[in-house]
């Protein structure tokens, strides 16, 4: 059986850490660097004088619209202007128009929707309760399914930097990009890492702001859903100025979503663990039944719930696990009743005051001008400045575990002297008697992110023909906190370290700090009857820091070298250096190790660097001739060297070949060269304890989960077996263990259709293209849980290779899980990606449909070098096919719309994935049998419908109202008892679906 490779830890409420190492620049390297330069301006000058009379010539019909008449244009994916909008590589372009007609409030749900990500998992609010990288709040987007870390996010075509929380800030926060002022966004699907550099592993988005305007905006939107939660509301100005040389556009947005709880739900409020008794049962059939209710139990320890009001003993009691009864007067235990894995209490009300969509508040404003100077060739003088205010939080219920010492007085004589567990770190070096499940209630979290960028540069001509060079400089930084209302390990220790008074009282022994004794073991305090001055005493609100930076400087020149039968060659030459440095100080509390049930984290403080030079040249072969209406080759090429990891050439070609117009064949292929990002190689070495339920064994006799129970009897354990130590996890960086590099290899090919049509029959235009991503010694960490219900659930158990040699089991059956980043062996991507858009007049308006529609055939990854690769295509969130579709009809001044967005069914394949074995690539239709008989893991197709109408009033007053899941969809429901996925309720945790709900919203967009 496979586990899912998350872009998150699995663990709830954690931290990392960093640190880095240093290497120098090659003497071969600055050699290579030198000639690239040299023979650059040897091209440059043997080429400028045949230039000053040449034209740019034109270019064939293009796939997409043509540039203005006269205006050289940079499309995204090559560093060469031309007169088109033409790409040898999938392109798509989204206006902030379609953006606004789809409802998207953001450009972060625009961007994580199924057009640009193709139903991959995003990271998104949807994670508030786990340790993502960037830390909790972040929103980011990685195209094909491989990664934040892997796609590269322009600006107005400069890279973006990282910005968040903790130490594994390593993508941008998409919360940090102005929505007011987008003018469109062009997404490239394919490698480009010899264009922009190492992180354009499997595609780019280039967000384009609108430079023109001039007069002020307004743009209010407000999305409401049904449920009368989750109200998401931003408001928007932006004010363009112009002279006769110059012109400034500056703006401002403000967002506000409300908290979103498991309560506002229509699906998530009874989770049940969703076991079948039989293949084609009703979800939930093999559930242990609720005596009251006839149904399926709600929120067992199997999902969603966790062991409350409960009285951990020793074995002799009848049994290890009781709940105060005041009924029982007699047997073994006076006052306490013996409960099993399903008859302890598990649920709180407080639990339904989680948030399934965590709230957030932002604030960005933008200011970007230009200035002619009639200097140094023409030159323009251009400048940005960015700056973004994150305001996150969370709320996440907490379960309080009291371990009251041997002899303890405050632990009642029946159960004085017992010995349910050696020492714990709360009961002062002592054997534990009893231990306390106590239901605490709701625990907040916040995070604070503060994002800087300032950049600019000169461009103008060089003089030499059409040349023009571009000289580029930014610096961003970031300065964040995080805060989190927890318990400290050393209060709750000192609490429970107390002596009893004469008048019955307890007082600490440790008095410091304004200690308050822990209370007795009795009904109340098991019962969560806990004082406010106690619960004051145990908790406090820790505070970390996030500081991040990076320097860019690139200089880079374009123009024509000479002529062909096709037009005009060109090229482009550069070199860009890059300094990043991050530094995390987590709460103080944290690096001690004080953090109860939660992780410890050391600092993160690192810096890298990188110089790199690259060089681009498009030649236009042939064109307007019989059976050759275009050919031409593009190719680029770079090398990069990282201060920590040496250096690296990557390279790309690409050709297209139209024999008539109106059709086009296309293909590209490149490679990459990526070097761990800095919190991949140094992440500080953390060690967090998890409860003894991150055991699977634990308890297993009791569970329904048949997988379970049959692996951990197979390593020995009794059928009564309880874990009652905490399990350690062990994180950090790769660096220490040899953490390599990884290196790609990125093929695209397809075909493009335009026909010339007669007015009468509209405007055609199709494309099928086929990508294929192959990345070796991708860089990953797989997450504890994960790691444990991958090795402890796997159908084809093996307790030495694949995710189990990740887990150690001493011989008091400690737990330790190791969940460093490595290098896995291999990580595929393929497939088919569909697009269509036609347009005609129809009656009085015109009437356009556009589909977008991917297919994948392959996303498998082996993860050790002695593995098969395994292939997830087609399982839970992660869809072999997806798609969009929108159709629009103009009439004059209204637009209507309607929309569909498609994820695929899963069908049998997630059964067959992880049924999986790893090592031999194969599965056994026994293994996928038993599954079938006691999992749900097939969902159906999954349809989210939506409508919009506008209204353009004289071209200054827009109006846009619509409804996003019209027919109130639900999310599919799974077995779901957190062994194979992340859930909310009996819904799998993934951003493709939708948990709102049916929502309307309403655009007002005005220009003064």
């Amino acid at each position: 059986m496979r586990g899912d490779l998350r872009a998150f830890s699995g663990a709830r409420y954690g931290n990392k850490g960093t640190y880095l190492v240093k290497s120098t620049m090659t003497k071969a390297a600055l050699r290579g660097a030198t000639c690239m330069s040299v023979a650059a301006l040897s091209i440059v000058a043997s080429m400028a004088q045949a230039q000053e009379t040449a034209t740019a010539a034109a270019s064939p019909a293009s796939a997409v619209e043509p540039a203005e008449k006269g205006e050289a244009i940079l499309v995204t994916g090559s560093r060469i202007r031309r007169d088109n909008y033409r790409s040898p590589e999938p392109l798509t372009i989204i206006t902030r128009d379609s953006m606004t007609e789809q409802g998207f409030n953001s450009l972060s749900d625009a961007l994580q929707s199924n057009a640009v990500t193709a139903g991959s998992s995003q990271i998104n609010n949807y994670y508030g309760g786990y340790v993502v990288d960037g830390g909790t709040g972040v929103n980011t987007v990685g195209l094909r399914g491989l990664g934040a870390t892997r796609t590269l996010v322009l600006l107005n075509g400069h890279r973006l930097a990282p910005a968040g929380t903790r130490g594994s800030v390593g993508a941008v926060d998409l919360n940090t990009i102005p929505t007011a002022i987008v003018k469109s966004v062009e997404v490239l699907k394919a490698g480009a890492s010899s264009i922009y550099g190492s992180d354009a592993v499997a595609g780019v988005i280039n967000i384009i702001t609108e430079d023109d305007l001039v007069g002020p905006k307004l743009d209010m939107q407000v999305n409401v859903p049904e449920a009368g939660a989750g109200v998401d509301r931003r408001i928007s100005g932006a004010w363009g100025f112009k002279g006769d040389n110059w012109n400034v556009v500056a703006s401002v947005d403000y967002r506000k979503r409300d908290s979103f709880t498991v309560a506002d739900t229509n699906f998530a409020t009874c989770p049940i663990s969703g076991y079948l008794s039989g293949e084609g049962t009703a979800l939930g059939s093999g559930d242990n039944i609720d005596p009251a209710t006839g149904l399926p139990q709600c929120y067992t320890i199997d999902n969603g719930g966790v062991t409350i009001n409960t009285l951990g003993v020793a074995a002799g009691h009848g049994g290890t696990r009781l709940r105060p009864n005041s009924a029982v007067t007699g047997g073994l235990t006076p006052g306490y009743e013996p409960v099993g894995y399903y008859t302890r209490d598990s649920f709180d009300p407080d639990m339904l005051k989680e948030q399934v969509v965590t709230p957030v508040e932002t604030v960005n404003a933008f200011l970007q001008g230009k200035y002619q100077t009639g200097i140094l060739g023409n030159a323009e003088l251009y400048g940005e400045f960015l700056y973004s205010h994150r305001k996150s939080s969370q709320s996440g219920y907490r379960q309080l575990i009291l371990d009251y010492a041997q002899g303890s007085p405050l632990v009642p004589a029946l159960f004085r002297n017992d010995r349910f567990s050696a020492a714990s770190e709360v009961s002062n070096g002592l054997p534990v008697a009893v231990r306390s499940f106590i239901g605490y209630g709701l625990l907040d979290s916040v995070q604070k992110v503060d994002f800087y960028r300032a950049n600019g540069g000169l461009r103008g001509d060089l003089g030499l023909g059409d040349w023009r060079y571009d000289a580029y400089g930014s610096y961003s930084w970031s300065n964040s906190s995080y805060a989190q209302n927890t318990f400290l390990t050393s209060r709750v220790a000192q609490s429970l370290n107390v002596v009893q008074n004469g008048d019955g009282s307890f007082s600490c022994i440790d008095p410091s700090n304004g200690c308050v004794a822990a209370p007795e073991v009795n009904a109340a305090s098991i019962g969560g009857n806990l004082s406010q001055a106690y619960r004051d005493f145990i908790t406090a609100n820790v505070i970390g820091k996030t500081k991040t930076a990076e320097y860019i400087g690139s200089f880079n020149v374009d123009g024509s070298l000479f002529q062909l039968p096709g037009g005009a060659a060109k090229a482009a030459l550069g070199f860009e250096y890059r300094h990043s440095h991050l530094n995390d100080k987590p709460p103080i509390e944290s690096i001690e190790g004080d953090l109860y049930n939660l992780t410890s984290a050391a600092p993160t403080r690192g810096s890298d660097e990188v110089w790199e030079v690259f060089g681009e040249m498009y030649l236009p072969v042939l064109g307007d001739m019989p059976g050759i209406y275009n050919l031409s080759f593009d190719g680029s090429g770079r090398y990069t060297h990282y201060r920590s990891y040496g250096g690296e050439w990557t390279y790309k070609g690409s050709v297209e070949y139209s024999p008539v117009r109106g059709a086009t064949l296309r293909a590209s292929y490149g490679t990459s060269y990526r070097a761990p990002a800095l919190f991949e190689q140094f992440l500080g070495a953390t060690s967090g304890f998890q409860s003894s339920s991150f055991d699977p064994c634990d308890d297993y006799a009791n569970s329904a989960n048949p997988t379970v129970a049959t692996n951990c009897a197979a390593i020995g354990l009794p059928a009564n077996f309880t874990q009652t130590s905490g399990v350690t996890v062990l994180s950090g960086g790769g660096a220490a263990q040899n953490l390599k590099a990884e290196t790609s290899k990125n093929f695209s090919g397809g075909l493009i259709i335009q026909p010339v049509l007669p007015q009468s029959v509209g405007d055609l235009s199709v494309s099928l293209d086929y990508f294929s991503i192959t990345i070796n010694d991708g860089i990953s960490q797989l997450g504890a849980r994960s790691i444990l219900n991958s090795c402890y659930g796997d159908v084809a158990f093996n307790p030495n290779s694949g995710f189990c040699s990740l887990v150690s089991r001493d011989a008091n059956n400690v737990l330790t899980v190791t969940n460093n980043y490595l290098n896995i062996s291999t990580q595929k991507a393929k497939g088919l990606e569909f697009n269509i858009r036609y347009s005609r007049d129809i009656g009085p308006g015109n009437f356009t449909f556009e589909a977008l529609v991917t297919k994948f055939t392959d996303q498998s990854n082996q993860l050790f070098s002695n593995e098969k690769l395994v292939d997830s295509n087609g399982t839970i969130a992660t869809p072999d096919w997806t798609g969009t579709f929108n159709a629009t009809y103009q009439l004059k001044r209204v637009k209507f719309r309607y929309g569909l967005e498609w994820t695929g069914k899963t069908g049998d394949k997630t059964y067959e994935y992880l049924a999986t074995d790893g090592e031999t690539g194969t599965f056994d239709p026994a293994d996928v049998q038993f599954l079938k008989d006691n999992y749900k893991f097939n969902t159906p197709d999954y349809f989210l419908h939506s409508a919009s109408i506008q209204f353009d009033v004289a071209d200054k007053f827009e109006l846009t109202l619509g409804m996003r899941n019209i027919f109130d969809k639900k999310p599919p429901r799974i077995t779901s008892d957190g062994l194979y996925y992340n859930t909310i309720g009996n819904a799998p945790l993934y951003s493709g679906y939708d948990y709102f709900g049916r929502t309307f919203y309403a655009n007002v967009t005005t220009k003064f």
